[in-house]
C-alpha cells in the first residue's frame, strides 16, 4: 500500500513538472509576424502628431522615446494592448537578404496600424486582418532590419516592461467628464481596469471605462475633490494610488506617483 502511494506521489511530481515546463515553454513563445517602419530616421513622426491611437501624445515627453510600434488590428485589441512591450527579432530562417544577425529589439505599443482595404495583405496591405503586424518607429526597426528592405519577417513575444519611476496621471475632459491617461506603466504595460475616488466620497470607488487607447474616463463630477486611482493591469496586480491628485487640480495637469507594478 506505501509502495502504490509513492509511485502515484511520484507520478503527480513528474506530471507537475511536466505542466510547469510546458508553461514556461508557452510563456517564453515565438510568434511570426512581419515588421514595417514609419516616421522617418529621428521618429519625428511617431511623436504625437496626432496623438496617435493610445493617446500618449509626444513620446519623448512620456519616456517612450523611439523604441515604440503601432500594432495592427490582430494584435492592437482596440487599444487593450496600448503600453505592452514586445521583443523582435530579424527571422533570417525566412529571410536573410534584410536581417541583421544576432540582435533584437524590444518595443513598446503606442499606436494602432490601420488596414488598407484597396491593397492585398501581401502586397502593400501589411496590417489587414487578420495579419499580425508591427508598424514599428525606424531607429527601432533598423536595429533588426536594412533599411533597403522595407518589410522584415520577424519572430516575437510579449516581455515584462522596464520604467523608470511611478506610474503617471494626465487628467483631461471637462465637468462630469474626467479622461484620465496613464502612462510609465510597467510590468505587463497594459491596463485591464481602473477606478477613481474623489475625497469626499472616501468609501465609493467609481469604475472608469476605457474611452479609447490608455484613457479612461468617468462620467462623475470630481472637480474639487483630492483623487485616488485603483489600477489593475493585465496580470492581475493591482494598485491603489491613494490621495495622488490633490484637491485643486485642474484639467491638463499630470501627476506622478512614487508606485510601479513588478516585473
Amino acid at each position: 500500500m506505501a509502495g502504490a502511494r509513492v509511485r502515484a506521489a511520484a507520478v503527480l511530481l513528474a506530471l507537475g513538472c511536466a505542466l510547469a515546463i510546458a508553461y514556461t515553454a508557452d510563456a517564453q513563445q515565438w510568434l511570426r509576424a512581419h515588421a514595417t517602419f514609419y516616421g522617418g530616421a529621428d521618429a519625428s513622426g511617431t511623436m504625437g502628431k496626432p496623438r496617435g491611437a493610445c493617446g500618449y501624445g509626444n513620446l519623448y515627453a512620456q519616456g517612450y522615446g523611439t523604441r515604440t510600434a503601432a500594432l495592427s488590428t490582430a494584435l492592437f485589441a482596440n487599444g487593450a494592448s496600448c503600453g505592452q512591450c514586445y521583443k523582435l527579432v530579424c527571422d533570417r530562417k525566412a529571410d536573410r537578404t534584410w536581417c541583421k544577425p544576432g540582435v533584437s529589439v524590444t518595443v513598446a505599443v503606442t499606436n494602432f496600424c490601420p488596414p488598407n482595404w484597396d491593397l492585398p495583405s501581401d502586397r502593400g496591405g501589411w496590417c489587414n486582418p487578420p495579419r499580425p503586424h508591427f508598424d514599428m518607429a525606424q531607429p527601432a526597426w533598423e536595429k533588426i532590419g536594412i533599411y533597403r528592405g522595407g518589410i522584415i519577417p520577424v519572430i516575437y513575444q510579449r516581455v515584462p516592461c522596464v520604467k523608470r519611476g511611478g506610474v503617471r496621471f494626465t487628467i483631461n475632459g471637462h465637468d462630469y467628464f474626467n479622461l484620465v491617461l496613464v502612462t510609465n506603466v510597467a510590468g505587463p504595460g497594459s491596463i485591464k481596469s481602473m477606478d477613481v475616488r474623489g475625497s469626499k466620497s472616501p468609501n465609493n470607488w467609481i469604475p472608469m471605462a476605457r474611452n479609447w487607447g490608455a484613457n479612461w474616463h468617468s462620467l462623475t463630477y470630481l472637480n474639487g475633490q483630492g483623487l485616488s486611482f485603483r489600477v489593475t493591469v493585465t496580470d492581475g496586480q493591482t494598485i491603489t494610488f491613494n490621495n495622488l491628485v490633490p484637491p485643486n487640480w485642474r484639467f491638463g495637469q499630470s501627476f506622478a506617483s512614487n508606485l510601479q507594478f513588478h516585473l
